[in-house]
């Protein structure tokens, strides 16, 4: 399964790198030059080191970001877990899932991945001091600067992090308190000023004339077309959404069959809940996946994507679980089964899923 799942990464790399890199490459132009702007970060950082930006640096920069979370996905799994044999169905279940890496392969250049990878390296590091709290206050930061809509996306999960990993772990007091309640004000503000102040305040020509003299080929001007979302208010996003809703809603069938496939998984998610040692640690576990459920669903009611929103929020369960795991439990939970035929078939199903998608199942 696992060598399937190396063959189906190259497949869809391969698959992506026809498609036209529309919203990704536009990102990589967009920077600060007409003052504060959201979704503008990447594009900024990419500025400082050239001022043409080539169509080519979609996929080698994704390429590089998604290698680089792989191996520190993949490093979290053996501390957690391990990478013996045993606990192969876990990790077929949780990096070869079609919500996974292989949907992240999908979406290449998309800012999701990024929410990601800072999520594993919080799960990575020592979470014993107040630094640990001020770092997860910067990696939130820098995610709503990536994209504002990362606030609902993986912020939450940072946040779930830092409770189970320090709160739960060392105990609130004043100092983790004040400085958690400070860096979420912080965010939240950053939040505020990225959705109503952050469209572009010029007029949208100006605006693609700049992006396209940044552009090493200013003569595929249609890579431009979706310049449009610097003005978009939320008012039109929403409209856009509910307009397609009746159409969109027709996935939800699918949805949840990829939900399902993966249930040996969440049977052994529940278990390592049911097992915590402290029964308060289990409520706010399950208070946690309720939050950082219902972030998603709003983003449901707001934008479209629901492939990606699904994805992501499969993802954010599968990060959780490795916090979980570090909790203290009253008893050991057994692993996923390899010798159970269900749980090979299921296996087999999620490793040959190439992905999930954007806005629509497949």
């Amino acid at each position: 399964m696992l060598a399937v799942n190396v063959a189906v990464f190259a497949g869809v790399f391969l698959h992506k790198i026809t498609l036209p890199p529309y919203v990704p490459y536009i990102h990589l132009l967009v920077d600060y030059h007409f003052g504060f702007t959201k979704r503008a970060l990447i594009g900024a950082i990419v500025s400082l080191f050239s001022s043409r930006v080539p169509v080519w640096l979609v996929f080698a920069l994704g390429g590089a970001t998604w290698l680089i979370t792989l191996g520190l996905f993949v490093q979290l799994f053996r501390r957690t877990f391990g990478l013996d044999d045993e606990h192969m169905p876990l990790l077929i279940f949780t990096a070869g899932s079609p919500f996974f890496f292989k949907n992240f392969m999908h979406t290449l250049g998309h800012f999701d991945i990024y929410g990601c990878s800072l999520a594993v390296c919080l799960l990575l590091l020592p979470a014993r001091s107040i630094a640990f709290v001020l770092l997860a206050a910067l990696f939130s930061v820098i995610l709503v600067l990536i994209h504002h809509i990362h606030l609902l996306m993986y912020v939450p999960t940072i946040v779930v992090i830092v409770v189970l990993r320090h709160y739960l772990v060392q105990g609130a007091n004043r100092l983790n308190l004040s400085g958690g309640v400070a860096a979420a004000a912080a965010v939240g503000a950053l939040f505020v000023a990225a959705q109503f102040y952050g469209s572009m305040p010029v007029p949208e020509a100006q605006f693609v004339n700049y992006l396209q003299s940044r552009m090493a080929d200013p003569s595929r001007s249609n890579l431009l077309s979706f310049s449009y979302i610097w003005y978009q208010p939320l008012a039109k996003e929403l409209r856009d959404t509910w307009m397609r809703m009746p159409s969109n809603l027709l996935g939800i069938p699918m949805f949840a069959l990829l939900i399902f496939l993966h249930a040996p998984l969440w049977k052994y998610f529940a278990g390592l809940i049911r097992s915590l040692a402290v029964d308060w640690h289990r409520r706010v576990v399950i208070s946690a996946l309720t939050a950082v459920s219902l972030g998603y669903f709003v983003m449901f009611v707001i934008v479209f994507d629901y492939s990606r929103w699904i994805s992501n929020w499969a993802v954010c369960m599968f990060l959780i679980m490795h916090a979980v795991k570090t909790l203290p439990a009253s008893q050991t939970v057994p692993p996923i089964s390899g010798d159970d035929r269900k749980t090979t078939v299921l296996g087999w199903v999620v490793t040959l899923i190439p992905r999930v998608g954007i806005v629509r199942p497949f």
